[in-house]
């Protein structure tokens, strides 16, 4: 089984969405940042919500290196990480989604499910 590591800068929105995705099809995820937020951006928490995605019992996590040994692939968004000889790294254009009303959000959630669906498991 594939392991999947998400990144973006905060771990706040479209990693953790990502990482939630991912696990939903059955595979095996993680998702950090390397500027962790205090939490996860509540407009993205209610646009999962909405679809059966609970995210109210995660936090954003710090990257670490033993994160990236830990995965085989690493999805990058709009952030750099590690690179450790050996694993596939994707950098995905997602736009951050500070600042976006629920329609959108709902909007770039359906954008990166749409993306992890093409992840091997």
């Amino acid at each position: 089984m594939t392991r999947v590591l998400f990144v973006c800068p905060h771990n706040a929105d479209r990693s953790p969405a990502a990482q939630a995705f991912f696990e939903r099809r059955g595979g095996e995820a993680r998702s950090a940042g390397p500027d962790p937020a205090v939490e996860l951006l509540p407009v993205v928490v209610d646009a999962l919500a909405e679809i059966g995605v609970d995210l109210s019992g995660r936090r954003p996590a710090r990257l670490s290196a033993a994160d990236v040994e830990w995965a085989d692939v690493v999805v990058t968004m709009d952030c750099a990480c590690p690179v450790i000889p050996g694993r596939t790294y994707l950098d995905w254009r997602i736009a951050d989604p500070v600042g976006l009303c629920l329609e959108e959000a709902r909007e770039l959630c359906s954008a990166i499910e749409q993306r992890v669906a093409g992840l091997p498991l």
